[in-house]
């Protein structure tokens, strides 16, 4: 009996012991993996260096409109899977030029599934915005769609670029990609009132961080393709009601 006890001793030290080897490579890999993420380039850094149209508060990167040019509209964008929230200053920036109050938000691990309700943070900290959207790119704008769902009373409608909604909301929505975009699954758009094909444009090419892999070939700038998405929005952003 005491021989089978100290057997079964063993045996559950070398079971705990595996278990805890299992969960330090297994965090390992993990933070190996969110540490491989796609920076911003200079152009979009750039945009971060003495500017006083944008700042940082906690995890939020604010770009505010002039006073002659503020709608008294907001959008909060989550950044798409791995990339640096960074890259898409350029873009936030055209539409904070037409009179949007852009909230960028960084995500822990900079992956928006860890924080689909990061948006709760954005309405007190920007009081001075009455009307909200919300949207993001690829990864980032289906955790935007998910968050819509249940907070529909507080946000005017959705913008979503290289992505598809992920459940059916009522909320108005706008479902911007590349032609080129070969990663989007693009049956997913049907039924979405409010599509619209950029042609040559595809999926990298709404942020600043260069190529990325499993992408189609671009067959326009990078400039043009975020001229093109940020006219849409405006567009819609202008035609959407109020909530």
């Amino acid at each position: 009996m005491e021989q089978h006890a100290k057997r079964r001793s063993r045996t559950g030290k070398i079971i705990a012991i595996a278990i805890a080897v299992f969960l330090v490579v297994l965090t390992a890999v993990f933070f190996i993996y969110v540490q491989d993420y796609r920076h911003a380039d200079e152009t979009a850094l750039a945009l971060l260096q003495n500017n006083p149209n944008i700042s940082q508060q906690d995890n939020l990167t604010i770009l505010t409109p002039d006073a002659e040019n503020d709608t008294g509209t907001g959008f909060i964008f989550y950044p798409g899977g791995k990339v640096e929230e960074s890259a898409y200053l350029p873009l936030l920036n055209q539409l904070r030029e037409g009179g949007i109050t852009c909230v960028l938000v960084k995500m822990p691990f900079r992956l928006a599934v860890f924080s689909i309700n990061a948006a709760d943070s954005v309405f007190d900290a920007v009081p001075s915005v009455s009307r909200w959207f919300i949207g993001g790119h690829s990864l980032g704008g289906a955790m935007a769609s998910s968050y819509v769902e249940g907070n529909e009373d507080q946000l005017a409608g959705l913008i979503l670029l290289g992505a598809y909604p992920v459940n059916d909301s009522p909320i108005a929505t706008l479902c911007i990609y590349g032609s080129e975009d070969i990663q989007l699954d693009k049956t997913k758009l049907e039924g979405v009132k409010n599509v619209i094909e950029i042609a040559g444009g595809n999926h990298a090419q709404f942020g600043n961080y260069g190529l990325q892999e499993g992408d189609g070939t671009a067959t326009i700038s990078r400039e043009d393709q975020q001229a093109q998405a940020t006219e849409a929005i405006l567009s819609f952003l202008r035609e959407t009601p109020a909530a």
